[in-house]
């Protein structure tokens, strides 16, 4: 079902070098999932995230349950026959989505009575409701239904007392989700999610009381939700590593690259985040040596690549059949497509921007299995205030 190794820690931060098993593949962490909402990585071939490095992606399952249904899933076994997809997934409870419908859901004991933003239908999720879906997608890893726990609500700050009763909710549904999972049988891995907001001792009461539950691994939820960032940073700093050292540690939703490797000091083993795709089809490209925007004018006849230290497609190019090197694409070709609202424009900078956040974590197992994680991070810093 999963089964997780701890293969080196750094001496001077709580980060940590592992290897997660899990039903369809191995995983080496720490690791950056891509998130394939309705099945599929924006703009991205299976073939492409294989070579890139992609060990593991994500799929939503509010969104699957959507469209194209459970019929459509049952038919196909799951998630991974449907998408083509051979390597694990992990699939999300649905939480963050019907949070985010605002005045479009009911929130109650029961789950969340809603109504579709597809044709309107009036559904409702339970944490049983969740977890039938996602042992229907087959999905690795499942995670338990819970409320995600909002920074403020109509500009006013959630208070101590809301962000109780709402992580003593998701505490109960966490019951409801591992009881629905292990009477479905379920064969893959669940997480539990820590939350409690913006409070450190109700994280810590949150985290005890999963720990008690054994969960095969724990997730913490309820950040980059609107938060300044010093105080994600904050909430980030304080929960991870005190979960248990044998189980891996999920951050989710999370972030940009200094995001990344400030998490890995804390002792986070998996990230998720739609930055690198959906900034890719905004214009934004992160780099070795900061981002930038190709949208600019001064990339207009720039012959360079995007990065000229990366070896992903777009920047570097492939060889082909014939053995012939096919070169990297100009700065200047990408800042034409986009102009031209061509779609391969945000296909490539999508192929660069994940590339960069895989070969990143990659950087980042290298130095710890190196013992040379801190100096590494002294670079990383060096590197993206330089400025492209």
């Amino acid at each position: 079902m999963l089964q997780f190794e701890l293969l080196a820690t750094d001496p001077q931060s709580h980060a940590r070098r592992g290897r997660l098993t899990l039903n369809h593949g191995v995983i080496q962490t720490p690791i950056f999932m891509p998130v394939g909402t309705y099945g599929t990585v924006k703009g991205v071939m299976p073939r492409s995230l294989e070579e890139m490095g992609a060990q593991i992606i994500l799929g939503n399952t509010f969104h699957l349950w959507m469209r194209p249904g459970l019929d459509v899933m049952r038919q196909f076994g799951g998630l991974h026959a449907f998408e083509r997809w051979s390597r694990p997934i992990l699939t999300d409870s649905g939480g963050f989505q019907v949070w985010s419908l605002g005045d479009m859901r009911k929130i109650t004991e029961e789950g969340v009575h809603f109504a579709s933003p597809v044709n309107g239908d009036k559904l409702f999720m339970s944490p049983e409701v969740s977890i039938e879906i996602q042992t229907v997608l087959n999905s690795d890893i499942v995670m338990q239904l819970d409320e995600c726990t909002p920074y403020e609500t109509k500009g006013q700050r959630t208070t101590e007392a809301q962000a109780r009763a709402s992580m003593e909710m998701s505490r109960r549904w966490a019951v409801r989700s591992r009881d629905a999972f292990e009477r479905l049988a379920n064969p893959n891995a669940l997480f539990g999610i820590v939350q409690g907001g913006m409070f450190e001792h109700l994280r810590q009461e949150s985290l005890e009381a999963l720990v008690e539950m054994n969960f095969p691994g724990y997730a913490v939820g309820g950040v980059s939700v609107g938060e300044p960032k010093d105080e994600m940073l904050r909430i980030m700093a304080h929960t991870p590593h005190r979960l248990p050292a044998e189980k891996p540690r999920y951050l989710m939703g999370v972030g940009t690259p200094e995001d990344l490797v400030q998490g890995v000091a804390e002792g986070v083993d998996m990230f998720d985040c739609v930055m690198p795709t959906r900034n890719a089809r905004n214009g934004t490209i992160f780099t070795r040596y900061g981002d930038l925007k190709i949208r600019n004018a001064r990339h207009k006849a720039d012959p360079g690549p995007l990065d000229p230290t990366c070896t992903c497609y777009t920047c570097a190019g492939h060889t082909r059949a014939d053995g012939q090197t096919s070169g990297g694409f100009s700065r200047a070709y990408l800042h034409h497509l986009d102009r031209c609202g061509e779609m391969l424009g945000p296909m490539l900078t999508t192929i660069h921007n994940l590339h960069y956040y895989l070969a990143l974590m990659q950087e980042v197992r290298d130095a710890l299995e190196a013992g040379r994680f801190d100096a590494f991070r002294r670079q990383f810093a060096q590197d993206r205030a330089r400025g492209v």
